[in-house]
C-alpha cells in the first residue's frame, strides 16, 4: 500500500538526515495455477499483486551499504563485499543479493536506505523474491548499470539456491520482475518464454491467509524437489517437464506409489496451466474455478503439500457466496489460499469465510482482496 512508501520516505529523512533520491518497489505474487512445476521446468501462471517491498535510498560516495528495516527494526551494514557471511535471519535475502551481484561482476556503488513491505512474510506470497528484486533494482540505480528484469530474476533464483540453500524454481522472481498490470504471466520455466494473459474484469482475487507459517529450508519442500528429481532419473528423463501422461502410465512400474503420485501431480498440473489460459482467454470463469479446485485436490492428495488449515479454508471458501473456485497457493505446508470471487460478492464472501474459518479452526484469517500489479519499478519520490 502507498502508506508503506510514505513511511520509508519519512523514516529516511529521520534516519539519514536528508531526502532519498530514489524509491523502488517490487510486488508479491499469487499463483493462479502451476504449483511445484517451476523447479520441474514446467509451466506456471502467476499474478503480481498490489502488496510490495519498498526501498527509499540514495547513493553514497563509497562502496558501503547501510540499510534499516522498518519491519524488523534492525540495520544492515555492508562494508566488504568480498567477505560477506550469512546472518541466519531476514537479512540473508539482502546479503545474498548483494553477494550475487558482486560475484557476477556488476559494478558496485554504496547506498543508504530504508526498506519495508506489506507482503505477509512466510505466507507463500513471495516476500523473499520481492526483497531480492527490490534490492537488485536499488543496486542497479545506485551503480548506474542497466536494468534487465529477466537477468535479475535469474540472479534472484541464484540467491535462493547458492546463498540460502533453497532449491527453488524461477517463477517467483520472474513474475516479480516482469509482470504487467491487469495480466497473469504464462511462463515456460525451461525456455523462460513469457506470455501476458489478460485477467477478467468481473472477478476479484482473494488471498486467504490462514496465519500459519512455514520455512522452505526446514519444510518438506526440499523432499519434494528431491522426489521429483529421483522420479525423473528412474524414468530416464532430464526433468519431469519431459513427462506426459501416456509415458507415465506406460512406465509407472519404474516408480513406487509415492513417486508415481508426485509425477501425476506435475503432469496434470502442467496440463491445468494451459487449460486455465484457455478458460481466461474465453472468459470461462466457472471452468477456471473448476481447474483451480482440481489443482488443489492434486496438491492435497498426490503431492501432499497442503496444510490442514489450507485445506479447511479452501473447503470453506468453495461454499462461500460468489466463490468460483479456490486452492492453496505457494509452496504449501501452511500459508495462504487463493479464491476467485464474482465481483459484487466480495464482502459477503469475506464475512462468510472469516466467520466459519475462525469458528472451526480457532484462527482468525486475514482475507485480502488483491488487484494485479506491474513488476518491479522505480517510483516517483
Amino acid at each position: 500500500m502507498k502508506q508503506v512508501a510514505e513511511s520509508v520516505k519519512s523514516l529516511f529523512k529521520d534516519h539519514f538526515h536528508g531526502s532519498p533520491e530514489y524509491l523502488v518497489r517490487a510486488p508479491g505474487r499469487v499463483n493462479l495455477i502451476g504449483e511445484h512445476t517451476d523447479y520441474n521446468m514446467g509451466y506456471v501462471l502467476p499474478v503480481a499483486i498490489d502488496r510490495n517491498i519498498w526501498v527509499a535510498f540514495r547513493p553514497r560516495s563509497d562502496d558501503e551499504i547501510h540499510l534499516y528495516s522498518l519491519d524488523f527494526n534492525e540495520s544492515i551494514h555492508i562494508a566488504d563485499l568480498d567477505s560477506l557471511g550469512k546472518s541466519g535471519n531476514w537479512s540473508d535475502y539482502i546479503l545474498g543479493t548483494v553477494w550475487e551481484l558482486n560475484r557476477q561482476g556488476f559494478p558496485s556503488r554504496g547506498w543508504e536506505g530504508i526498506i519495508a513491505g506489506d507482503i505477509p512474510i512466510g505466507a507463500g506470497l513471495s516476500s523473499s523474491a520481492a526483497t531480492e528484486i527490490a534490492i537488485a533494482l536499488a543496486c542497479t540505480l545506485a551503480s548506474g548499470f542497466s536494468w534487465d528484469p529477466v537477468s535479475m530474476a535469474i540472479l534472484g533464483q541464484k540467491v535462493e539456491r547458492d546463498w540460502l540453500g533453497v532449491r527453488s524454481g524461477i517463477m517467483d522472481q520472474m513474475v516479480v520482475a516482469n509482470a504487467t498490470q491487469g495480466y497473469a504471466l504464462l511462463l515456460d520455466c525451461r525456455s523462460l518464454a513469457m506470455q501476458h494473459i489478460p485477467l477478467p474484469g468481473d472477478v476479484s482475487m482473494a488471498v486467504l491467509d490462514t496465519k500459519t507459517r512455514r520455512g522452505l529450508i526446514n519444510s518438506p519442500y526440499t523432499s519434494r524437489v528431491e522426489e521429483c528429481s529421483l522420479a525423473a532419473e528412474f524414468l530416464g528423463l532430464p526433468t519431469l517437464r519431459n513427462l506426459d501422461e501416456k509415458y507415465l502410465e506406460v512406465h509407472k512400474g519404474a516408480l513406487n506409489e509415492t513417486l508415481y503420485r508426485r509425477c501425476r501431480h506435475v503432469v496434470t498440473e502442467n496440463r491445468r496451466v494451459h487449460q486455465a489460459v484457455d478458460a481466461l482467454q474465453n472468459n470461462l470463469l466457472v471452468e477456471l474455478g473448476r481447474i483451480l479446485q482440481e489443482g488443489h485436490d492434486s496438491l492435497r492428495d498426490d503431492f501432499e503439500v497442503s496444510g490442514s488449515f489450507q485445506n479447511l479454508i479452501v473447503e470453506i471458501a468453495n461454499r462461500a457466496p460468489g466463490c468460483l473456485g479456490a486452492r492453496m497457493t505457494g509452496a504449501g505446508f501452511g500459508g495462504c489460499a487463493i479464491a476467485l470471487v464474482k465481483s459484487g460478492s466480495e464482502q459477503e464472501f469475506k464475512s462468510s469465510v472469516f466467520d466459519e474459518f475462525t469458528r472451526q479452526s480457532g484462527n482468525s484469517p486475514e482475507i485480502i482482496f488483491c488487484t494485479s500489479s506491474a513488476g518491479a519499478s522505480r517510483e516517483l519520490i
